[in-house]
């Protein structure tokens, strides 16, 4: 297996990056990468942005705020923030199962000292009940990738600042803040790294998941960037991760809004309704899935706005496909329901 170290600190290089080593046959999977960034968000593939920062926080500190590919919910990184980053064949990997995916990350963290660090939920890592790693997943092409996140040295304060979480969110978790449910690697490993910085930390992990005794030993397997990969990152960073229409978009009008939180994602339905018809519809959400939720928008626009039709509509569509891990009939009920 090969592996990526970013040479660059911003966030939108180091996704292209990540999505143009994916669609391309430069390495072939399973990959690694592994990137560390200056101060960010990256909200999900289907959140409303301006909903879940704190835009005047962000602006005032100079956080860059870009939209991923996947979904799952917003994070908030710096230079305290390790992340990785696994692509493999869509074919050996089930959606939605991370728990096998990051098992060599949390392998890695037993031998530096963290015993207590384990996947828990959708998509954590935790220790001590608190987490540290959040992960989320994209399906295209045939291959997969689950980028996620290592808090080593992480601004707390700074995550709780920048970030606006739902009150529904929190209060499921049965937690009184963001503060109370993070927490940083540092304080758990072995005596020996407790001086590392984030950078130390990064190639202490790669020398154990692949296994070698110094960092020169695992250059071996590491992939180094070409000018024909370089123009081919530039075109997409700026077609996507630089584009505000990408990262923040117009946000509808609407007249009706179905919101729920579940175990395995929110999701916020909101319907323009005008002469008893569905004239637009946006579903935003921290959920999961392998499909494009537009798909299930478009299905829904243009119909009467009524439960009969809603419900016969999405009875027609896997919608597993676009919330893993949600109950289709919940997911019916929620967006069919009039009030």
């Amino acid at each position: 297996m090969q592996y990526v170290v970013m040479k660059t600190d911003d966030i939108r290089t180091n996704l292209a990056t990540e999505q143009y080593l994916m669609n391309s046959d430069k390495i072939k999977p399973p990959f690694m990468l592994f990137y560390i960034e200056k101060p960010c968000i990256i909200v999900g593939r289907n959140q409303n942005t301006m909903e879940e920062i704190n835009q005047k926080y962000c602006e005032e500190h100079g956080i860059t705020i870009t939209r991923r590919l996947s979904g799952g919910g917003a994070m908030y990184q710096d230079l305290g923030n390790l992340c990785f980053s696994f692509v493999v064949p869509a074919e050996n990997q089930k959606f939605g199962d991370f728990k096998s995916l990051v098992q060599p990350v949390v392998d890695a963290l037993h031998k530096m000292g963290v015993t207590g660090a384990e996947t828990t939920g959708r998509n954590d890592i935790v220790v001590d009940g608190k987490k540290f790693s959040g992960n989320a997943m994209y399906t295209r092409g045939g291959k997969t990738f689950s980028h996620g996140t290592l808090m080593f040295d992480v601004d707390t304060d700074a995550v709780a600042d920048a970030l606006r979480v739902p009150k529904d969110k929190i209060e499921s978790k049965g937690i009184k803040s963001v503060r109370s449910r993070v927490t940083n690697l540092k304080p758990y490993v072995s005596e020996e790294y407790k001086d590392f910085d984030t950078f130390q930390f990064r190639d202490e992990l790669i020398k154990l998941i692949w296994g070698v005794n110094s960092l020169e030993e695992a250059q071996q397997y590491e992939y180094q960037l070409d000018d024909e990969d370089k123009k081919g990152i530039e075109a997409i960073e700026q077609k996507l991760y630089k584009n505000w229409d990408w990262v923040y978009g117009k946000s509808p009008e609407f007249t009706v809004k179905r919101r729920k939180h579940f175990t395995s994602g929110t999701i916020d339905a909101r319907f323009l309704v005008e002469d008893g018809k569905i004239k637009d519809i946006k579903i935003y959400g921290d959920f999961f899935g392998s499909g494009d939720v537009k798909d299930v928008e478009d299905a829904l626009r243009g119909l009467k706005y009524d439960v009969s039709t809603i419900k016969e509509t999405l009875g027609k569509l896997d919608l597993n496909k676009y919330f893993v891990g949600i109950d289709a009939e919940d997911v019916k009920e929620l967006i069919s329901t009039q009030q």
